[in-house]
């Protein structure tokens, strides 16, 4: 492709401030491989603030999606942010997409390499003279692993969107209640048991390889361990919980669970908003807007990151910031 093309491609025009917003490829230099992301920057004559966004459990990519699932839910993220002046950075995690050659062997990857990798990518970002402060955005388990870097990080704000309120057997457990027979459910809580004990390397039956084959069992024991409500308190910067009243995957109760674990917490639940930050309302199949990068967000998600992007001080006050609840 000709060079002038390739540069035509990474101009993006959208509306921040009827500003025209740069979005390159970035590379970080991490421990066993090169982890890869996309900057996008908005037109401003000063530094603006930049999010470094934490995508979710399995093989989730920078813009929020995995293999048989397309919903674009973190790029489109990343532009309504940038709607706003925000600067941000989404990225591949270690051993998904772009980033596979970091680490092809998924026994090996736990929650501390994950960490290890966001403050990576936030020294990098420091490093940069066209970036502001930094906040953290973390989706679904990408709240966990933020929270548990955010001290280190240096962020100056702290988003959990869509985060676990509990040790997360207990949330895989209350799925697994919802979907499987009593035989692989039955033998699904005694596998639970020992990974919670440290013990990997068990054999599974087929019903329930997609989750705990051998290979990811190593990861599962390093994610058991944690505690989303004690890694979150153990943050100080200013925070805000979101959290919509649609989701399948976590709910209304987790949001309000991290919001009591420390002071000065901003709790947003959104009415309508699923798991991928989508308006679902009351439609039969809640699955649908996993694979349909063609909708748009929740409404309720811009006034609601506004109004803590401006009490954090992170965004000068503004007369057209409604307030969130």
């Amino acid at each position: 492709m000709p060079r002038i093309l390739i540069l035509l491609l990474s101009l993006l025009v959208l509306p921040a401030h009827s500003a025209l917003l740069r979005e390159q490829p970035v590379q970080l230099q991490s421990n066993g491989g090169i982890l890869y992301g996309t900057l996008l920057l908005p037109g401003s004559q000063q530094p603006p603030p930049v999010a470094l966004i934490v995508a979710g459990s399995g093989p989730t990519d920078r813009n929020g999606n995995q293999p048989q699932a397309r919903n674009d839910s973190l790029k489109r993220l990343a532009r309504l942010l940038a709607s706003q002046g925000i600067a941000s950075l989404r990225y591949d995690k270690r051993g998904v997409a772009a980033s596979l050659a970091a680490e092809p062997d998924e026994s090996r990857l736990s929650v501390a390499r994950y960490r290890a990798d966001v403050i990576a990518w936030s020294h990098l970002l420091k490093q940069d003279a066209r970036l502001g402060p930094l906040i953290l955005i973390g989706h679904s388990e990408g709240a966990l692993v933020a929270s548990l870097a955010a001290q280190e990080a240096d962020a100056q704000a702290l988003i959990l969107i869509a985060g676990s309120g509990r040790p997360i057997d207990q949330v895989l457990r209350e799925q697994l209640r919802q979907r499987l027979s009593a035989a692989p459910l039955a033998y699904s809580e005694r596998l639970l048991d020992q990974l919670l004990a440290g013990r990997s390397g068990i054999p599974v039956p087929d019903a329930l390889r997609g989750l705990f084959r051998p290979s990811v069992q190593p990861y599962l024991v390093s994610l058991l361990r944690e505690d989303p409500l004690a890694a979150f308190a153990a943050t100080q910067m200013p925070a805000l919980v979101l959290q919509g009243d649609r989701d399948i995957q976590v709910g209304v109760a987790d949001a309000r669970a991290l919001a009591s674990a420390r002071p000065a917490v901003q709790l947003a639940i959104i009415e309508g908003m699923d798991h991928v930050l989508r308006d679902v309302g009351e439609q039969t199949d809640p699955l649908a807007s996993y694979n349909d990068p063609s909708r748009p967000l929740s409404p309720g998600l811009q006034p609601v990151l506004l109004r803590f992007l401006i009490d954090a001080g992170m965004l000068p006050p503004s007369s057209d910031a409604p307030a969130g609840r």
